[in-house]
């Protein structure tokens, strides 16, 4: 380890570098680095996103760059095309455009008098996608990848679809999306602001609709899914992922696939790991520094001797939609991830969970608001969005219970569940929950898998159940590490619904079993930590002062006149101004989400932002909407952008979209 850089560097800081692209397109860089990097260059760490470094993810940004800076790096925060204060106009995520776009980025970084010619890529969510995307057209300066919260597969492990079900959140984003890039630039920064806001609120795509137009795994989701071809990535990558996140899947596939390639995973939600929670937090950035100076400076860190994979192994606790710490210990596999790993089956029978096979003849029908309980599909933004009390869910499932454990057992990797089953309906869907149980009944997920009966046996060209046949299928649950204490017991609970994580297949369908089985990948237990990462550390915070505070509500509401049930998300992320420069920006979101147990095409989602940006006497302001229901044959959504300049409305755009139903 190189000590000589405890002593942290002077810094140079721009907040609006250019980076003209080859078609004149001009991209906007918040740039750290070193004063003395004109006469000894430095390696680059380049971030690449939509999300605003003005006044997006400016909170997040200044933990992080700048220590980085201050260790030997140019740290880039490159607002993308069409976004914050870069011009152009933006299509979709994750296209070939972007990807083009990040790699001329990184060539021009490598070519600049400050920087040593070597690039890394680091990035949380639509980070940690690009920089797996651009890694695998292997640009030739990038030479590392930290990849958080991210996934090799589009189509089965995103925002839009899993199991081949669609996922109530391809509206919740695609409506977050809408509204994040319908925003004006900085007007202090721009004098043709403008005519960039207006150019980009008559470009903005409305991406639900463009997504759901893509109900299978064809050409468009294998386009970035590195999946598709593993060998395309020379970078050397380090995965990081969290228990409580969406993305509980990719840094054990990756380890697995890509040799050199290490992978951490904690208790942690949607958020970089040196300030998430629930706690424990570690010292992500010395982690990272270690992966920067190997890779990028060719310092021996001890990084190639570090374990495949570290995990956080949960100890079992009552189920709690929030919590600030999560009690377990930190677990090493050496080499590979989980699939080395010996697995215990459990039968699924008539009593239950059992050691050895006995006869199955269950039903489940479950009513359409079936999963009230289960949290927001990727918690983010630090409110109540964690699964709560699986007991209401598991009452309106098909429930298989072991008896109490006989010894704790410690469960690491994805269970895998087969069922020999039959649909009496050709279109049909499934959730499948890992529950623990409690000794006085309570029920708290452990994992959870889904599955769209049409896509059983290719996501790619789904067919239809023929109604009364029995078909085997096999399901993998999401990956966890996770302790089941001795005496408490384990519970496989199915549905037919899953709402509101879930759009519900067209007809209520009864699912028939038949025998099914529950493979259950085990890690002999272990006593304290097998790996000890440093305290976490970071820069100093985001100087603000606030305007409006942040606040937070979720609430369920039951109509007793027509019966319908209703979830009422209201996120409103407060008001700020930035300390150093004075802009001023807030916004709220509003979700509602509601269905008719009896009724699945009763199912409707609502979806409105409002985002505020103030400089000086400008006030800006946009209102966006967004719907969705659907019928036996078509789903129907509808849209509206407003934009605002002092109150006054400057800009109005309506969209109506009816898409048909494919196996869905």
């Amino acid at each position: 380890m190189d000590t000589a850089q405890n002593t942290p560097l002077s810094l140079i800081e721009d907040p609006d570098m250019g980076i003209t692209l080859s078609d004149g397109c001009r991209l906007s860089a918040r740039v750290w680095r070193p004063e003395n990097s004109d006469t000894a260059p430095v390696p680059v760490i380049l971030e690449y996103l939509p999300y605003r470094k003005r006044d997006g993810t400016t909170a997040r940004d200044a933990l992080t760059h700048p220590w980085f800076a201050e260790r030997g790096y140019a740290c880039v925060r490159v607002d993308m095309r069409g976004n914050g204060d870069s011009y152009g106009v933006m299509e979709d995520e994750y296209t070939p455009q972007e990807q083009a776009d990040c790699i001329e980025v990184i060539n021009w970084l490598a070519a600049q008098p400050w920087c040593s010619g070597t690039v890394g890529m680091m990035g949380i969510s639509w980070g940690g996608f690009n920089g797996l995307q651009v890694a695998a057209h292997a640009p030739e300066p990038l030479k590392a990848v930290i990849t958080l919260c991210s996934t090799v597969d589009r189509f089965a492990d995103d925002i839009h679809y899993k199991g081949g079900c669609l996922l109530n959140e391809n509206l919740g984003w695609g409506a977050t999306m809408w509204a994040y890039s319908s925003r004006a630039p900085d007007p202090a920064l721009r004098p043709d602001w403008r005519e960039m806001w207006l150019e980009r609120l008559e470009a903005e795509p409305f991406l639900p609709a463009l997504w759901l137009r893509h109900q299978s795994r064809d050409a468009y989701w294998k386009q970035g899914s590195v999946i598709e071809e593993y060998s395309a990535l020379k970078a050397k990558v380090l995965a990081i992922g969290g228990w409580g996140d969406s993305y509980k899947n990719a840094v054990p596939q990756l380890v697995e696939a890509l040799p050199g390639a290490k992978g951490i995973v904690g208790p942690w939600v949607h958020k970089y790991p040196h300030f998430a929670i629930p706690e424990p937090r570690i010292g992500f950035l010395q982690e990272a520094l270690r992966w920067w100076d190997r890779w990028l400076k060719g310092i021996d860190t001890g990084v190639e001797d570090d374990p495949d994979y570290r995990a956080y192994l949960m100890d079992g606790m009552r189920p709690a939609t929030w919590t600030h710490e999560r009690p377990g210990r930190w677990i090493t596999e050496p080499t590979g991830a989980t699939s080395h790993l010996p697995v215990k089956t459990l039968h699924l029978t008539d009593e239950g969970l059992q050691d050895t096979a006995a006869p199955l003849d269950r039903s489940v029908a479950s009513p359409a608001h079936c999963g009230a309980d289960g949290g927001e599909y990727c918690a983010i933004w630090l409110g109540p969005e964690m699964p709560g009390d699986q007991r209401q869910d598991d009452a309106l499932s098909v429930c298989f219970d072991s008896g109490p454990l006989a010894q704790q057992m410690d469960i690491l990797g994805a269970p895998r569940l087969h069922l020999r089953l039959a649909c009496d309906k050709p279109q049909g869907q499934i959730a499948v929950r890992l529950n623990h149980i409690h000794p006085d009944g309570a029920s708290a997920r452990i994992t959870y898998g889904v599955l769209n009966l049409s896509h059983r046996d290719s996501a790619e060209n789904p067919q239809a159940m023929a109604p009364g046949a029995m078909t085997d299928i096999t399901l993998d649950l999401d990956h966890i590490a996770y302790r089941i204490p001795k005496g408490h017991r384990l519970r496989v609970s199915i549905s037919t619904a899953y709402w509101p994580l879930l759009w519900p297949a067209p007809e209520a369908a009864e699912v028939t079993l038949s025998s099914g089985q529950i493979d259950l990948p085990q890690r002999p237990t272990s006593g304290g930590d097998e790996y000890s990462f440093a305290p976490p550390t970071s820069a100093a915070p985001w100087e603000t002062e606030t305007l409006r505070p942040e606040n937070h509500i979720r609430r369920q509401e039951i109509d007793r006149v027509t019966g319908i049930v209703s979830l009422i998300i209201e996120d409103d992320f407060g008001k700020l101004r930035d300390a150093d420069h004075g802009l001023i920006a807030g916004s709220v979101a509003r979700e509602v989400w509601r269905i008719h147990p009896d009724d699945p095409l009763s199912a409707k989602g609502t979806c409105h932002w409002t985002e505020e940006l103030e400089r000086d006497d400008i006030i800006l302001r946009t209102e966006t909407r967004s719907q969705m229901w659907s019928d036996a044959t078509h789903f129907h959504l509808t849209a509206r952008l407003e934009a605002y300049e002092n109150d006054k409305l400057i800009y109005e755009r309506d969209v109506t979209e009816d898409i048909k139903r494919h196996f869905m």
